[in-house]
């Protein structure tokens, strides 16, 4: 197998991206946003709208930013509606076949989410894909920040896993915050149009832009050294 310093290692973001569950989020955004009487929304305005961190986004539809006690509220209602509603959900169409064929092809990949690290695990492994990564990993410490120093943590462990470097990694996520994470840690990106930006927003990050992880990952195949 050649090194995974000379070959390109895949870093994939979970909620939005291998996870379908943009529907379950919104959902769990609007009883978030009942919990202080705001209206709800669609899918095509959070996706205009979405930004981190996570109370900015609150502030474009509440004209200020949350309070504290306001977003501690509504950050447990929207995790308690997730949970539930997450249980509907299935992997983006093509995940398992292009897991593997990465996998067989003697690259490695790793998975790094916002979710909740001791939440992640057990959904990751109940979808039967954790063996095709070196590395799972979500979030520690509180929710709705930036992935960048998530990051820079994530690539601290990959270092002891085959001398895996950022400079040789792609990663591939659905938020304009996973390139910004990206680019933190001086590794590229390709955006994915299915999750939680509109592709206008996308754009704006200056990075690839794709609308099937299919094409993400050709993407990928062709900065191999």
């Amino acid at each position: 197998m050649t090194s995974g310093t000379t070959r390109t290692h895949l870093v994939w973001d979970w909620n939005g991206t291998l996870l379908d569950d943009t529907h379950a989020v919104i959902q769990a955004t609007n009883a978030a946003f009942a919990e202080i009487e705001l209206a709800p929304i669609t899918l095509e305005q959070y996706r205009e709208m979405y930004t981190i961190p996570i109370p900015r986004f609150y502030e474009r539809f509440l004209g200020r930013l949350p309070t504290e006690a306001e977003w501690e509220r509504m950050d447990g209602v929207f995790h308690r509606h997730y949970a539930e509603q997450r249980l509907a959900c299935g992997l983006t169409a093509g995940v398992e076949e292009l897991l593997d064929q990465w996998q067989r092809t003697g690259r490695s990949q790793s998975l790094l989410s916002m979710y909740g690290h001791e939440q992640l695990v057990p959904v990751v492994r109940g979808y039967g894909i954790e063996p095709r990564f070196v590395r799972v990993e979500g979030r520690r410490g509180p929710s709705g920040g930036s992935k960048a120093l998530h990051m820079e943590r994530h690539f601290e462990a990959l270092a002891g896993v085959g001398g895996i470097a950022p400079e040789n990694a792609v990663v591939i996520g659905d938020a304009v915050d996973d390139a910004v994470a990206a680019a933190h840690v001086g590794a590229r990106a390709v955006l994915y149009t299915g999750g939680s930006h509109s592709r206008s927003k996308l754009e704006g990050a200056g990075v690839p832009v794709v609308d099937s992880l299919g094409e993400a990952v050709a993407l990928a195949r062709t900065f191999s050294a």
